[in-house]
C-alpha cells in the first residue's frame, strides 16, 4: 500500500504543477508600410484571459487602441489544480499514517472503511475536474489561437504570428486521467482490507474439513 500511496503522490503533483504556474504567449503579426509589428498578448493560470490587456498599433500612426483577449476559464483549471493539491495532502497524510501508526489504521475497520470512500471520492473527482479542464483547454486554445485573433475588427493589416506552446497543459490532461485510473485501480486494493472482502477459499477447519487422516 505505501508504493500504491507514493505513486499517486507523485503523479497527482504532476497533474496540479504542469497546470498551475503556467504562462504562455501568443503571437500576432500587424503588416504596415513601414515594416512588421509583433503583437504579444500574454496569459497563464487561472487562465482569466481579459485579466491581460494588449496593444494594437494602427499603420497610420495613431495611438492605437488596448483590447483583450476573451474568455474565463478559471473555474476549470482552478477545480483541477484544487482536486490535486487536496488528492496529493491526502496521500501524504494517508502515507505517513500507513507508514508510522499501522497498528491505528488497522486496529478496526473503521480506517480501512473511511479510506476506501475517501479514495472512491477522489477517484470520482478525478473524472469529473478532468473532464472539466479537457474542455476548458480546448476553449483556451482557441481562445488564444492567433488565427482567430487576427480576425478581429480591430486589427485590419493583422495576421497570425506564432502559436502558444500547450504540451504542459495537454499533459496536465493525460496526467489528470492517468490520476483517475490509479485511484480507481487502488480502491480494489483497499477494498481487500476492508471486512467487505471475504477470501473465497478460506482454509479448512476440522470441523468444516472433517477428521485428518491417519
Amino acid at each position: 500500500m505505501d508504493v500504491i500511496y507514493t505513486i499517486n503522490s507523485v503523479f497527482t503533483i504532476f497533474a496540479f504543477a504542469t497546470t498551475g504556474g503556467y504562462h504562455g504567449t501568443t503571437h500576432i503579426k500587424v503588416k504596415c508600410p513601414d515594416g512588421e509589428h509583433n503583437i504579444e498578448p500574454t496569459f497563464g493560470y487561472p487562465f482569466r484571459l481579459p485579466a491581460n490587456p494588449y496593444h494594437i498599433e494602427y499603420c497610420n500612426g495613431s495611438q492605437g487602441n488596448n483590447t483583450f483577449l476573451q474568455g474565463d476559464f478559471s473555474s476549470s483549471a482552478e477545480f483541477f489544480v484544487c482536486v490535486g493539491v487536496f488528492g496529493f495532502l491526502y496521500c501524504t497524510a494517508t502515507l505517513i499514517l500507513y507508514l508510522g501508526y499501522q497498528h491505528v489504521y488497522r486496529q478496526s475497520a473503521r480506517g480501512p472503511i473511511v479510506d476506501l470512500v475517501v479514495t472512491a471520492a477522489f477517484s470520482f473527482l478525478w473524472l469529473v475536474s478532468s473532464s472539466a479542464w479537457g474542455k476548458g483547454l480546448t476553449d483556451v486554445k482557441w481562445a488564444t489561437n492567433p488565427e482567430e485573433l487576427a480576425k478581429m475588427p480591430l486589427c485590419d493589416n493583422c495576421e497570425p504570428g506564432e502559436f502558444p506552446s500547450m504540451g504542459r497543459l495537454n499533459a496536465s490532461v493525460i496526467f489528470g486521467f492517468l490520476n483517475l485510473i490509479l485511484w480507481a485501480s487502488n480502491c480494489w486494493f483497499i477494498f481487500k482490507e476492508t471486512p467487505f472482502h471475504k477470501d473465497p477459499n478460506p482454509p479448512a477447519t476440522m470441523e468444516e474439513g472433517g477428521a485428518p487422516g491417519p
